[in-house]
């Protein structure tokens, strides 16, 4: 008989008391709060922040379903507390879909070291066509679109490309002379050093 997938929760979760669980789904909540508050450096035109890394680890201890609204409802608690500007609701669920992306690969598969980091490798990548690019900038897109591009983005799509701001053109942009992939780049390294630290800690160890 196959074994069953885990969608909604984590092989942490399932195993911890009812005190653990709401413990970890604090922890996490205010994790993702806290990054999409005040964790966002900006360095000229780069902007970094540590959402992806606590999104991605919220899925990883969570699962995918729970931390899929944990990340959602983090952003927009984020958003309600410190509004700055209107709420764009893709980015709350770009981060929602990279912890249940997260959430789904890390808990689903082969266990062990190896495992862990090519199941690492995977998110990083699907998360960043899925949600950084897919999701992220295609909302992004559309609504500059709607409203008119800066004039920040229009220098450089005229500087490199000339002409009108296409998507592609925005996307490449967006990634590249805005910092995007820069610091999708950061996120994805700190997970592959945190991970498998936490993977080392015994009451983790099983579950990886």
């Amino acid at each position: 008989m196959s074994k069953k997938v885990n969608i909604l929760f984590s092989e942490v979760l399932k195993e911890a008391n009812v005190s653990k669980k709401i413990a970890y789904t604090a922890v996490l909540t205010a994790l993702v709060v806290i990054c999409n508050m005040w964790l966002e450096i900006k360095l000229m035109d780069i902007q970094f922040s540590l959402t992806i890394f606590a999104s991605v680890l919220c899925g990883v201890f969570l699962g995918g379903g729970l931390g899929f609204a944990v990340c959602f409802l983090g952003d927009l608690l984020g958003w309600l507390v410190n509004p700055g500007g209107i709420y764009m609701p893709w980015i709350g669920i770009s981060t929602a879909m990279m912890a249940f992306l997260g959430g789904v690969i890390m808990n689903n598969g082969p266990k062990g070291r190896a495992a862990t980091f090519v199941k690492l490798a995977i998110i990083c990548v699907l998360t960043l066509i899925v949600c950084s690019v897919g999701i992220n900038t295609t909302g992004f897109y559309v609504y500059y679109t709607n409203i008119g591009f800066s004039k920040k983005s229009i220098g450089y799509f005229n500087e490199k490309f000339g002409g009108n701001v296409t998507y592609i053109g925005y996307a490449i942009i967006r990634l590249l002379f805005m910092g995007q992939l820069w610091n999708s780049l950061v996120n994805y390294a700190l997970l592959f050093i945190a991970v498998p630290l936490f993977a080392e800690v015994r009451p983790l160890r099983r579950f990886f």
